[in-house]
């Protein structure tokens, strides 16, 4: 300046360009809040102006409609979201105040929280890699597991022990923590004569720091989407203020966050070289998009004309038919077994009795029977086909696995719940193979879950009850491994009467030998080997399985029954002569039936005709719907209890095995006698009963060792 030269010095500091460029951000950013529309409606600005008058300050934001008014702005926001948000988060807070107070008078507001949702692409969790770090994303999955709320300081409040000197330590989001100043911030005065603060002087003052609500989620892939062979993924999310208490375990949500790190304890005191640099993944929540009726989760909305194209079809008359045979169509026969199957995916009506009881809608069916009758086959189909389902084996299910199990926390060792598959599948269906092959223990775990549909937990001081509203579908061979006729129900199954009154229907599903039967089924399987055709046509379904998936999903969403007063007088009517016919059986057979006919019988008929009215969309459930579940319910439970009617008691069969042996020893093959001198033998001169020689007689003719001849006078020893 003294030589008189051009002096230039620099007004602004290095970072007026990305100072000047957030203010232009902040500013589009109002002015997507402000002048948004969708169809003269200013959305966003509505929605703060509600929320600002019920004190909730948040907004819900659709990435899509900020695509919309800005395609700059949504990229930015995918790419940077650690520095759009708090822009974002600012911009909201101003607008609020330009709404609440117009006039220039300054308003204290709280911090506003922002909430995203979009349509975009999910990211399954496995495919979170170092890339996707600081991004923007969103996973689909279930929770597993959520944490009781804690408290997480936004801003700590620090205050030096030597000279009481005070600054405000902000803290950010997620599991980052904080690190307190090593050195005292105060501004020493010229000859201020006091002594420097020593090193580490800050302590908190937590009754003037801030603190938000924060809560873990922890969040696993869905089963549906996890490859074979694999183990299920998880990640832990944090979320918080009004994103806490959204979702409970069990619940199938899609999380929109920031991909995150943090270092891990472990990691932190761990002595290996090369474990500084290490960090854990995690997910800072700023979206929760789940179904808030949870009775009905999992199911996405339905277009218009989605939704008139499934009117149509509940009009079809043949539908029942045409569904049915959808059901694993590459399955020969069965048709019963699939009309039940159709049932148990449409499931009857829930109802919450003014005392506050609930009856359960969903449908059990318990298939049990000879191998190679496809049974699994049918429950790997309804895994594919049920909107929500999770498919398991009985020999590797263990009470904590199918119910729940209590875990413990690695960082706050504090005890939380992990649901197990009854839980995960709450709203849809669980596929329970080799049910038989299941310890007895395990298998009552799930009485409960069956009936009450509740799962109640009293372990490592954890006294909860869990949601599981699933219907059961079972497989299970008898106890001989094949179904053997001679033997009463109660010897071939193996299951207490208490698992067996929760199924809705048992079928016994024998492997007959029939020649008509066993040419038709060998041409099928032939024909599906060739080249995918059946006996007539090709094995496709006339409904699609997406399709199909979608039409249940809609049933079950927006139908739900009730029993007309005809129906239920039918019903009642046919259920007193059905038990009046159960118990003339036992009294015959001098025992009680191995399957029982209860009260819960009464309500699977009920539950099955609500489930045949669903299918149709119909409002009240018709005599005609009655009529088919009695008729299933006869082929199903009831020709189970049937089987052992004419089986006679143990005392008998006893005896017919004795009458064989005996029979065996008198007539050696290829010899004859006459029917009389066998009776006068064995029943005046050996004491046996008449009928157990009429039907040791039977045995041996359908096992082809005995002929009659000359019009059943004679007896013919064929074979050994």
């Amino acid at each position: 300046m003294d030589h008189r030269s051009v002096y230039s010095a620099r007004l602004h500091d290095s970072r007026f360009g990305e100072n000047d460029s957030r203010l232009d951000l902040l500013k589009k950013l109002q002015s997507f809040i402000f002048d948004f529309r969708l169809d003269n409606a200013y959305i966003y600005r509505d929605q703060l102006r509600e929320n600002a008058l019920l004190e909730r300050y948040y907004c819900d934001i659709d990435i899509g409609d900020l695509d919309k008014f800005s395609d700059e702005l949504a990229q930015q926001l995918f790419a940077e979201p650690t520095e759009v948000i708090p822009l974002f988060e600012e911009a909201l807070k101003q607008c609020t105040h330009r709404i609440v107070s117009p006039t220039s008078v300054t308003v204290d507001l709280p911090d506003h929280q922002l909430l995203l949702h979009s349509t975009a692409e999910d990211t399954p969790i496995r495919n979170l890699d170092s890339l996707t770090i600081a991004r923007l994303v969103r996973v689909p999955g279930i929770v597993i597991g959520a944490s009781v709320m804690s408290s997480k300081a936004t801003e700590l409040q620090i205050k030096c022990q030597n000279c009481d000197h005070t600054s405000r330590a902000p803290v950010s989001g997620g599991f980052a923590g904080v690190t307190l100043p090593r050195v005292c911030g105060r501004v020493r005065q010229a000859g201020d004569s006091t002594t420097k603060c020593p090193l580490d002087p800050y302590f908190v003052v937590h009754e003037r720091s801030r603190f938000v609500d924060q809560q873990v989620i922890k969040l696993q892939e869905a089963p549906d989407q996890v490859p074979v062979g694999e183990l299920p993924r998880h990640v832990l999310i944090t979320a918080d203020r009004y994103l806490t208490n959204r979702v409970v375990p069990g619940s199938r949500c899609t999380i929109t966050g920031i991909f995150s790190i943090y270092q891990n304890k472990s990691s932190k005191n761990s002595n290996t070289g090369g474990a500084v640099a290490i960090r854990t993944p995690y997910l800072r929540a700023v979206g929760i998009e789940t179904d808030l009726d949870q009775t009905a989760k999992g199911q996405a909305t339905f277009s218009e004309e989605e939704e008139q194209e499934f009117l149509e079809l509940s009009r079809r008359p043949d539908l029942y038919k045409i569904l049915a045979e959808c059901i694993a169509p590459s399955i020969y026969g069965n048709v019963d077994i699939k009309k039940a199957i159709l049932c148990l995916l449409l499931g009857g009506s829930k109802k919450i009795l003014p005392d506050g009881m609930k009856l359960r809608g969903d449908i059990n069916v318990l298939l049990l029977g000879d191998p190679g009758t496809a049974k699994s086959q049918l429950l790997k189909f309804v895994e594919k086909v049920a909107p929500i389902a999770i498919y398991t084996s009985g020999k590797g299910s263990s009470a904590a696995g199918l119910t729940a199990s209590v875990q413990r926390d690695h960082s706050t060792r504090e005890f939380y719940l992990e649901g197990g598959a009854m839980v995960l599948a709450d709203g849809g269906v669980v596929c329970i193979d080799e049910f038989d092959k299941m310890r007895d223990e395990d298998r009552v775990a799930i009485h409960e879950a069956m009936e009450q549909q509740t799962i109640s937990i009293a372990k490592a001081g954890i006294t909860t009850i869990l949601n599981s509203r699933t219907s059961v579908l079972a497989a299970a061979n008898p106890i001989f491994g094949r179904y053997d006729d001679m033997k009463t129900p109660g010897e071939n199954i193996d299951f207490q009467t208490t698992i067996l009154s929760r199924f809705d229907m048992i079928f016994i599903i024998k492997d007959t030998h029939d020649r008509a039967r066993d040419e038709t089924m060998a041409k099928h399987v032939m024909g599906i080997h060739m080249g995918g055709r059946g006996i007539e046509e090709q094995v496709e379904a006339e409904v699609p399985v997406d399709k199909m998936k979608r039409y249940i999903s809609y049933c079950r969403t927006r139908c739900a029954p009730r029993l007309s007063p005809e129906a239920a007088e039918k019903l009642s009517s046919h259920f007193v002569s059905i038990r009046r016919q159960v118990h003339a059986a036992e009294l015959e057979a001098n025992t009680r039936s191995s399957i029982p006919i209860t009260v819960r019988q009464l309500e699977a008929i009920t539950r099955i005709t609500e489930s045949l009215a669903k299918l149709t969309l119909s409002p009240f459930a018709t005599e005609a719907h009655v009529e088919e579940a009695i008729r299933l319910f006869l082929c199903s439970t009831m020709d189970a209890v049937n089987q052992g009617s004419n089986q006679g008691s143990r005392e008998l069969n006893d005896e017919v095995t004795k009458i064989e042996s005996e029979l065996r020893r008198r007539l050696p093959v290829g010899w004859n006698t006459s029917l009389a001198t066998l009776r006068r033998e064995m029943v005046e001169g050996k004491g046996f009963s008449e009928q157990a020689l009429n039907r040791a007689l039977m045995i041996m003719q359908r096992r082809e060792q005995l002929v009659f001849r000359n019009q059943g006078s004679n007896v013919f020893r064929t074979a050994a």
